[in-house]
């Protein structure tokens, strides 16, 4: 990852937690943490950020109001190719017309990069995969009423007499903080909440995460592996995650990154 990248992760992390550690960042920014120590002291000298120990905190504290979990702008290059290959293995269950729901993260926008030949009908709650998808494609997009939380890009709303109870789709694409035995699980509550209200009003739930999302844990759980149809990563999964899903009865897609940019490459020269 270049340093501009990098510099560009740490100053919206910092915007969103205030106090960020030097492992934090080196795991978002997949650098080595003698690499994020140089990265602190460059910005903490042009007064960006403050250099404190074990890590960096923000020179103007963040705002009230944020939802706990990154940003959007920080986690959507992390894990990139991993990402594309689960969005394209997503696209893939799709069928011309379906109804689907694709609830706001940056696993499930890569969704909108392989969708501009579909012609579906599509409910979210993100505003970017919303904007996207009017721009570069021509399928039917309905958002549901509420307030925009700009670091996330999600529209939520605390009533139940918006868009979402009028619209039935075939299926809902979510990501998750983390997956595990006891269930999928996010890290805030209103996302929970806005989350479940959708489940509603799909047939089948559709889990897309990367592997190391296996071996994450939050205290706050959105639903049981049981009310889970399919789950979607990438051929980093272990062996017991994966006997984790199986036993759980829940239908496991394996994406590769590698065969996802071979397919992308062979497009191109077509």
């Amino acid at each position: 990852m270049h340093e501009r990248e990098r510099h560009r992760i740490i100053l919206s992390a910092v915007q969103e937690k205030s106090v960020v550690t030097i492992q934090d960042i080196a795991e978002l920014t997949e650098a080595s943490e003698a690499t994020i120590r140089r990265d602190i002291a460059a910005l903490h000298v042009q007064g960006k950020i403050r250099r404190v120990r074990g890590g960096a905190e923000a020179v103007h504290p963040p705002q009230l109001g944020n939802l706990a979990g990154r940003p959007f702008r920080v986690s959507e290059s992390v894990n990139i190719d991993k990402k594309r290959a689960i969005a394209r293995a997503a696209v893939d269950l799709c069928e011309a017309g379906d109804a689907i729901i694709i609830n706001g993260g940056t696993t499930t926008f890569q969704m909108v990069h392989y969708m501009a030949g579909h012609r579906l009908q599509v409910m979210t709650n993100s505003f970017a995969i919303a904007e996207h998808l009017v721009k570069h494609s021509k399928n039917t997009v309905t958002v549901p009423g509420g307030a925009i939380y700009r670091e996330q890009s999600l529209i939520l709303s605390p009533f139940d007499n918006d868009a979402i109870r009028n619209f039935y789709a075939r299926r809902m694409f979510i990501g998750a903080q983390g997956v595990g035995p006891l269930g999928i699980m996010e890290a805030d509550a209103l996302i929970i909440q806005s989350e479940q209200k959708l489940m509603h009003q799909a047939d089948e739930l559709v889990v897309m995460v990367d592997s190391s999302k296996f071996n994450r844990r939050s205290s706050l759980i959105l639903c049981a592996l049981d009310r889970v149809s399919v789950i979607i990563t990438d051929d980093g999964i272990s062996d017991e995650a994966a006997r984790m899903i199986e036993t759980a009865g829940v239908r496991l897609v394996v994406a590769s990154p590698v065969a996802q940019a071979v397919r992308e490459d062979s497009s191109s020269v077509a």
